[in-house]
């Protein structure tokens, strides 16, 4: 059987492990990744994996990519965050000119960061100026561009709208080196991710530096990942990295398990409730990933039989990966009550995974909300299709 576009990332992912976990301690002290970490990072091509083709990128499928974040979570959330931030923010590429996409992704190292949608830029001749600050870009510390979504103001100060009658959003890309940079990252979780703020003053940007990101008309790749937008991406992909904090939180507390005997009992492996929770917390996590996984080949399956992306995509992947966010959370809060005493002493990292899991369950892409926003769809009876699972 041939192997999905892209798949040897997780083997890369697989044999970078080792380095990460070694360097997980300094990633968390210093709130940033290391030296080390991101050129073994850079040097394996893994933030390449979404960039098109047409780049040097992998192009890779959007369940290589999950698999990716999963092996590189095992080892450690933070730098799993930066790593899918980044290489989501590279599918970009396939909304600008060659030259522009060049310039940004094939000048080392070729990172773009960006943070929350906020703001305006002024249209003048030849581009927009800029003047604001923007926050939560993580990877921001590795990047050499930096990214933000804007509205559009005409130059007489009209909101610029799209023929719906929306603003129009635009992707304003500049070299890091145009930013002002703050450290404001003081966090429980994620802490290692170095999710900062960076403004820019009256900054010129370039017509060819300002993408109409997510826009169908605008985009220039014909592959699948490129149907998917940005936001539905990040979320499989941040969904995958907690089924890899999931799964590591798990496997220690089984190991935990195997070898302690709490005081005045008898062995965690010879205790039938601890047997019966383990059990039971296992098959959680492995419904959460069959779950995920199998949304995202069947959305990628119609894709790549050259269907365009429905709502009917978009909520199956919207419920997918909040409930998967959910349940690794609660997989993580179990491993973690089962260690007892033991996962409050950092030497054990269940108290990190905790913190990062818990950090992870709180952005965008866990909101209560988008079950909501999904039931709403469902109810209104205009999707394509119902969002559950067809088999062949």
């Amino acid at each position: 059987m041939n192997k999905p576009p892209g798949i040897d990332l997780v083997e890369r992912a697989r044999a970078l492990a080792p380095l990460i976990a070694r360097d997980a301690d300094e990633i968390e002290r210093t709130r940033r990744l290391t030296s080390a970490v991101t050129q073994a990072l850079i040097e394996n091509g893994l933030y390449r994996a979404l960039l098109p083709k047409s780049f040097g990128g992998i192009e890779a499928s959007l369940e290589a990519f999950m698999q990716m974040q999963e092996e590189i979570a095992k080892a450690d959330a933070s730098t799993a965050w930066c790593l899918g931030q980044c290489s989501v923010c590279a599918m970009t590429a396939a909304y600008l000119d060659p030259d522009a996409a060049n310039e940004i992704f094939n000048v080392a190292p070729g990172i773009l960061a960006w943070g929350a949608i906020n703001h305006e830029v002024q249209a003048v001749p030849g581009g927009y100026k800029a003047s604001a600050r923007w926050d939560f870009a993580s990877g921001s510390r590795q990047a050499s561009w930096l990214g933000a979504h804007v509205r559009v103001v005409e130059a007489d100060g009209t909101p610029r709208r799209k023929p719906d009658g929306s603003p129009e959003i635009r992707t304003i890309l500049f070299p890091v080196t145009s930013a002002t940079m703050y450290d404001v990252w003081d966090v429980i979780g994620l802490r290692g991710t170095g999710t900062d703020s960076y403004s820019v003053d009256n900054l010129f940007i370039p017509e060819k530096f300002a993408a109409l990101r997510d826009e169908p008309q605008a985009r220039r790749e014909d592959g699948p990942l490129y149907k998917l937008s940005t936001n539905m991406v990040f979320g499989m992909g941040f969904a995958a990295t907690s089924l890899g904090v999931a799964r590591a939180t798990l496997d220690a507390a089984i190991d935990l398990a195997r070898a302690k005997t709490p005081q005045a009992q008898k062995p965690m492996r010879d205790n039938n409730a601890v047997q019966g929770l383990i059990g039971r917390t296992e098959a959680t996590l492995r419904a959460a990933r069959a779950y995920l996984y199998a949304t995202a080949a069947e959305v990628w399956r119609d894709l790549s039989r050259g269907e365009a992306t429905t709502e009917a995509h978009r909520i199956a992947l919207r419920i997918a990966t909040t409930w998967t966010i959910h349940q690794s959370a609660a997989v993580v809060d179990t491993a973690y009550r089962m260690a007892g005493a033991t996962a409050v002493f950092n030497a054990n990292k269940f108290e990190r995974r905790f913190r990062d899991m818990h950090a992870i369950a709180q952005q965008i892409q866990g909101r209560d909300a988008h079950y909501e926003d999904a039931g709403k769809a469902i109810l209104s009876g205009h999707l394509d299709t119902p969002p559950t699972m067809r088999y062949p």
